[in-house]
């Protein structure tokens, strides 16, 4: 009797740990856990420490090599920029005309704010 019994358990066991973890898997659909803030401020902190480890490969890259670039690309920019007196009296943003100073982009770090639209 004590054979039978041993044998009848196993898949008694079996059967209430599938119907157990069937409960399991339904409960955990119903009611999820709520995400981590950890793993938020984590991502969040990683993505900031990746943008200034940029900034400083860019700064320390245009320290390098700016003096290359600066001095190849210096001459045409001041034949292209206009002259002070030219941009006194315009309304229009300096070298580009038909677009108002409050349109041209700031060149800030800060955030860029869209232009207002202009009626023509």
């Amino acid at each position: 009797m004590g054979d039978t019994l041993l044998a009848l358990s196993i898949p008694l066991l079996v059967f209430a740990g599938g119907i157990y973890a069937g409960c399991e898997s339904w409960w955990r659909r119903r009611h999820p856990a709520p995400p981590s803030p950890y793993t938020h401020q984590a991502a969040r902190l990683a993505e900031r420490e990746m943008t200034e480890a940029a900034r400083e490969i860019v700064d320390e890259a245009y320290a390098t090599l700016g003096a290359l670039y600066g001095a190849a690309g210096a001459p045409e920019l001041a034949a292209q920029r206009p002259t002070s007196a030219e941009t006194i009296g315009s309304t229009s943003a300096p070298g580009v005309p038909g677009v108002t100073l409050g349109a041209t982009a700031s060149p800030g770090r800060g955030r860029s704010y869209p232009a207002s639209a202009q009626k023509g």
